[in-house]
């Protein structure tokens, strides 16, 4: 007896490895394990925070699918942190391999979290509430009287109260109610969760699927939907490009007014485009207002801004025409100060550019050109001249509203630079000969905003559900009532406790006092005493 103690052994479970093989956890369990950490609320917060971290590099960083033009130049001009972005995909932060990881992470886990849940809840949901406890003096909220009326009595008055309330009770054999409300507070935590998620549906059903491009266009002049006519185009992933909804249209006039009097002088009153749309070779009329968007189909275009194009016609030192027509100019005020590049690259025997201001309403002031009123009613254009060798074509895209002076040499009038004003119809010629412009007139340009955003109802509809899920929860009082009654000598004992189930609250305590008074009737008397939690 004594050897066969002597010799056994004691084994500590935790270190056995035998059953699960020399590397510890088995491949189930190790899945079971990391599946329960990636759906933990932690690992949620975690890769939620991680999310906001990724976006900012995309906020920061030129990236391709706004403005290729802009990366070309920032590599251009930081080749060092060039090297470093451009493997890490900082130039397409939202469509690369780690930020999708991140994305896709915290969606699965969001699920994971959500899942389980609802499966518990409905569960809870179908239980009745908990039965009466044995010492109800020992709750956070507990009272207790001494009625002479009948049991039956005291339990109709209870029965209507906690009716009036919106409590859920049951009525046990003995008499005693147990009761419950609020049990839907979690309902509405979960409904903002779930649609957490298809909001997260939405936006990466948009990221994919959708696509944003804007176009100026000019009166008199027209639009195609095609890659080839925006300025900028931002497109998901899955869009087809060649595959565009066909459609196109004419801006044949565009109106605007302006406040005259002296309050607010100078704001937008209306501004509106009126257009030939042309889908499946059918043309009609339409009119195009701010928040008022032309549907084709699942494609949208919206009125974004407007300005003006000064219509000017270049001449080269050999008299013959280097550019003609209207050239836009961006506003850079509230009176439409507007600034633009003329380019005639074509021009010999040198190329021409002309920059500087478009004024509405024209002046010159010590503070240099400026326009005081947004409205045509003094137009001029305040220019400067360039001239350089003809340069070759490189293919390499420029931006029409900034002028590139490398290799270019600004017009003098003996030793200032020449500055001139020209109003419409009004022309002139650089010295020695290089060229000359005329200031033909001017024209208004609309600022158009095509796009398909395929999830934008559901995440809209998301955002709604998730705000009243929300709303469900917080104002949602949890909180649990149980009535005994005794028969003693004096009449009937009434034991009232009650358990508020939400974190810093303390109604339940009027709850038990509330209900206390009601079955009581019109005199109060026993003793009434709040436990503390």
């Amino acid at each position: 007896m004594g050897d066969s103690v002597k010799d056994a052994k004691v084994t500590d479970p935790r270190s056995s490895t035998s059953a699960r093989g020399s590397g510890g956890l088995g491949f189930g369990a190790s899945m079971r394990w990391l599946w329960g950490q990636l759906t933990s609320m932690r690992t949620a917060l975690i890769l939620l925070f991680l999310l906001a971290l990724a976006a900012i590099p995309g906020s920061m960083v030129p990236q391709t699918a706004n403005s290729a033009i802009k990366v070309s130049d920032f590599a251009a001009n930081h080749p060092t942190l060039d090297r470093i972005y451009r493997p890490l995909g900082m130039y397409h932060v939202y469509t690369s391999v780690w930020f999708s990881a991140i994305y896709l992470l915290l969606f699965i886990s969001l699920i994971g979290c959500i899942i389980p849940r609802i499966i518990s809840h409905v569960k809870a949901l179908r239980r009745q509430p908990p039965r009466v406890p044995a010492r109800l003096d020992r709750l956070a909220a507990h009272a207790s009287t001494t009625i002479s009326d009948s049991a039956e009595e005291v339990d109709k008055r209870a029965r209507e109260w906690l009716k009036v309330r919106r409590y859920r009770f049951v009525v046990d054999d003995d008499g005693s109610i147990r009761a419950e409300a609020g049990r839907h507070r979690e309902t509405g935590n979960l409904i903002f969760h779930v649609f957490l998620v298809f909001l997260l549906v939405g936006v990466g059903w948009n990221t994919l699927w959708g696509f944003k491009g804007t176009s100026v266009v000019v009166e008199g002049q027209g639009f195609s939907n095609n890659i080839t006519q925006y300025d900028e185009f931002k497109a998901g992933s899955m869009v087809d490009t060649d595959d565009l909804a066909p459609f196109s249209m004419k801006l044949r006039k565009f109106t605007a007014s302006f406040e005259t009097g002296t309050v607010q002088r100078g704001a937008a009153r209306s501004f509106d485009a009126t257009v030939d749309l042309t889908v499946d070779g059918t043309t009609e009329t339409r009119d195009l207002q701010v928040n008022h968007p032309l549907r084709i189909g699942s494609t949208k275009v919206h009125l974004l801004g407007h300005g003006y194009a000064a219509d000017v016609l270049v001449r080269d030192g050999n008299g013959k025409v280097a550019y003609s027509g209207p050239v836009v100019f961006l506003p850079q005020d509230g009176n439409f100060k507007s600034v633009g590049v003329i380019k005639a690259p074509d021009a010999r025997p040198d190329r021409l550019a002309f920059q500087g201001f478009f004024l509405p309403t024209g002046t010159i002031t010590a503070g240099g050109p400026t326009s005081l009123f947004p409205d045509a009613l003094n137009p001029q254009l305040y220019l400067t001249a360039w001239y350089g060798k003809p340069a070759g074509e490189t293919g390499v895209p420029s931006n029409i509203y900034t002028l590139d002076t490398t290799g270019m040499t600004q017009v003098t009038n003996g030793k200032e630079k020449s500055r001139f004003v020209l109003s419409p119809g009004q022309g002139y010629k650089l010295p020695d000969g290089r060229g000359s412009i005329q200031f033909n007139g001017w024209q208004r340009w609309a600022k158009i905003q095509v796009s398909q955003t395929p999830g934008l109802p559901l995440t809209f509809l998301s955002v709604l559900l998730s705000v009243a899920g929300l709303c469900l929860s917080l104002f949602s009082r949890s909180r649990r009532v149980w009535m005994r009654m005794t028969p003693i000598e004096e009449g009937l004992k009434v034991e009232i406790g009650g358990l508020d189930r939400s974190d810093s609250r303390s109604g339940a305590v009027d709850d038990v006092n509330s209900l206390l008074a009601a079955v009581h009737g019109d005199s109060m008397s026993g003793d009434i005493k709040e436990a503390q939690s």
